[in-house]
């Protein structure tokens, strides 16, 4: 394939906005399948959820990558067939590290937003996303036949929410039900899409009676564009016609700046608007020549090198997600420069190992061809590779890095209890789970000698005991959820610490004189370590070891042993003794100290708070925002759209177990939510008392 043609693009959106159905309608059109299947409703459930738990939930749980091909000879806008390599990932936050790793490596992404939701709270955090990795995108609006469907509305919000330039390429002929298909606002051609299943789009004239209003949009839209051209701006002014390929050219140019998003619309389910959509990705979404991606160098890290995707280029390509499948480890590896080659021995760059790539494959969803080798901008999995997500491989050893992904910190805590049988098998499945998602985190309590998983919800953790259950025929029972609390100090104090040990022999002595500050950051900054010591009072070897000692001291706060965040350390004075001072006396002074000054610190404890977003009919409006409150929940904003009530409250993490069923019932089963991790704000002071009490109890249960 020639790289100008190919194409590697992620669709992300909110839950259930409709992109697993679109991805299905993408497989359709592009002749890879041959049968349309549904999330919902029987059937095999959609191609790209192949996993059973996904089809019987209708959610998507992994992402899944395919690739297709689009143009060609039958297809009358894109002459020349172009290679798409397409992952499709999940809406729930608790999956939010498959959005974050596909978003990592792919070059553009298509958003969905469903034309009656419009912006939701999970389309916030994948525009963050996008724009952790500047990714340029496309957005499509979905959903047009549902009742409510509000196109243009959906246009403002994002203005609004997403603070992007969004504009209208398409313009809707009706909505709801009479959804009818589009108006093609550069070619000004109305499209119907006819036949089975859609498949034939059909280009017809403007209507009489929507001439005008196609004309004004058309209008809206050149100037949105005129913005980034100045061509086309003068153009504009002086009143002449513009080509279509110099829109074509603006609108590729505003999506690589990452400055602009077309929009367009349509409604996968009801196959309408899909192959627009496909045409736009491969006329502006970039190839990966057009992306520009640095590595750093592996000895200096201040040195950047540009990584150019040519072929004859020694081979750079990064390993974005692992899976472990019947067969081994499946690794998923975008390739940045160079090529791969069946059976050659590649380094990776954090372990220095080298590996052999005895088998390439091209992935389908779940099925997979092998392939004899890759070249740059290709997406493929190399199996039975050992090595974790966010790897970079290359040609030989200390070559370069590229940047790993962010990874979010787990909220949530769950204890699991294998059956006597089963526990081997349980610790086989956790490492396995462990090192597919870096989000999910494994460790046994010491006080309870419980094991505990840890993730970013209850349906993240929920979804791991019932693959464990399915996968392994573990019988495990899961304890009640626990929240993973911080502690922090409350206020500011002076330290003036000495440690002295002298029993024979060479003692110990170290003594240290500074400040401890609570930082303000709502639990995003953890410590901070400033030293002002003049004259040498302590010498700078001592210095290190203060700072290690009082990071120590971080895991486990006074209050209920929870971390400790928010800490500034100013180290001032102190002194040292020429025989007995050493590394390991200031090192355990430091701990020494902060145990001590963080207890006169009046400490307090910290609990997560969620975003919570909750859609519910009108009529129930008030019975919920009641319960938020009883549950210590502020409610931001409530609106009201077509007898939906949006509602968008910060709840705090440990009111919100068991909340899907409460919010069922109160709505007779119509009410949804989505949450988020918002911050860490401080308990009251009824329910820090509670929490120390109930960590006593523990602790005493555990010494009998």
């Amino acid at each position: 394939m020639e790289l100008a043609k190919v194409r590697n693009i992620g669709i992300s959106a909110h839950i259930d906005s409709g992109k697993t159905t679109l991805s299905e309608r993408i497989l359709f059109y592009t002749g890879r399948i041959h049968k349309i299947e549904e999330v919902k409703g029987g059937g095999d459930g959609a191609t790209m959820d192949h996993m059973e738990l996904e089809q019987e939930r209708g959610i998507t749980i992994t992402s899944a990558a395919t690739s297709v091909a689009w143009g060609g000879p039958n297809n009358n806008h894109i002459k020349e067939q172009h290679h798409i390599n397409l992952i499709d990932t999940p809406g729930h936050v608790d999956f939010t590290i498959e959005v974050e790793r596909s978003l990592r490596v792919l070059d553009g992404a298509v958003l969905v937003l469903c034309a009656v939701g419009g912006v939701q709270s999970q389309s916030l955090t994948v525009d963050r996303q996008m724009r952790r990795y500047n990714v340029p995108r496309l957005a499509f609006i979905n959903k047009m036949d549902r009742t409510g469907a509000n196109a243009h509305k959906v246009v403002a919000m994002m203005r609004e929410k997403l603070n992007t330039d969004a504009v209208l390429m398409q313009l809707p002929v009706g909505a709801g039900e009479t959804f009818a298909g589009c108006i093609d606002l550069i070619t000004m051609k109305m499209l119907s899409f006819v036949g089975d299943q859609g498949i034939d789009v059909e280009e017809t004239e403007i209507p009489a009676d929507l001439q005008d209003e196609a004309k004004e949009f058309r209008q809206a839209m050149l100037e949105s564009l005129s913005m980034y051209n100045d061509e086309l701006m003068e153009l504009l002014l002086s009143e002449e016609s513009v080509t279509e390929e110099l829109i074509h050219k603006v609108v590729k140019d505003a999506v690589q700046n990452q400055g602009l998003t077309p929009v367009f619309v349509g409604t996968a389910f009801k196959n309408k608007g899909v192959q627009p959509l496909l045409d736009a990705v491969v006329r502006y979404l970039p190839s990966p020549e057009e992306r520009e991606i640095k590595a750093r160098k592996v000895d200096d890290e201040t040195q950047k090198i540009a990584l150019k995707p040519d072929p004859s280029e020694p081979f750079v390509g990064m390993a974005f997600k692992i899976v472990e499948d019947p067969y081994g480890q499946l690794t998923f590896l975008r390739v940045y420069q160079g090529k791969i080659t069946k059976g050659e021995m590649y380094v990776n760059q954090r372990t220095g190992r080298k590996d052999r790539f005895s088998r390439i494959v091209r992935m389908h969803a779940d099925d997979r061809e092998e392939i004899d080798s890759a070249e740059a901008g290709d997406i493929v999995a190399i199996m039975g590779i050992d090595c974790a997500s966010g790897d970079t491989y290359a040609h030989e050893r200390d070559y370069c890095t590229l940047e790993s992904m962010f990874v979010p910190e787990p909220v949530i805590k769950v204890s699991v209890t294998p059956a006597r049988a089963d526990a081997d098998k349980m610790v086989k499945a956790l490492q396995r789970f462990r090192k597919e998602d870096p989000t999910f985190q494994v460790y046994n309590d010491e006080e309870t000698s419980e094991t505990i998983i840890c993730g970013m919800g209850e349906l993240h953790l929920e979804i791991y005991i019932e693959r464990m259950r399915r996968e392994y025929k573990i019988e495990v029972e899961a304890g009640a959820p626990k929240v993973s609390y911080r502690e922090a100090p409350g206020q500011k104090v002076e330290f003036n610490y000495k440690h002295k040990k002298q029993t024979g022999g060479s003692g110990q002595f170290a003594h240290i004189v500074g400040e401890l500050t609570p930082i303000d950051t709502e639990g995003a900054t953890v410590f901070e370590f400033e030293e002002h010591i003049v004259g040498g009072r302590i010498p700078k070897q001592f210095i290190a070891p203060v700072e290690k000692g009082m990071r120590d001291s971080l895991a486990k706060g006074p209050l209920a042993e929870f971390p400790v965040v928010g800490v500034r350390i100013d180290l001032r004075d102190g002194s040292y003794h020429d025989v007995d001072s050493s590394e390991r006396a200031f090192y355990i002074a430091a701990q020494g100290c902060f145990r001590e000054t963080i207890l006169k610190s009046k400490p307090m404890l910290l609990e997560p708070i969620m975003k919570c977003e909750i859609e519910c009919p009108e009529l129930y409006q008030g019975d919920v925002v009641g319960d938020v409150i009883r549950r210590r929940g502020l409610i931001g904003s409530t609106d009201i759209r077509d007898t939906v009530s949006y509602i968008i409250a910060e709840v705090p993490l440990a009111e919100t177990f068991g909340y899907a069923t409460d919010l069922r019932s109160m709505t007779k089963g119509q009410g949804t939510f989505t949450m988020e991790l918002l911050t860490y704000r401080k308990c009251p002071s009824n329910v820090q008392e509670e929490i120390i009490a109930s960590r006593k109890k523990k602790e005493l249960a555990g010494a009998k």
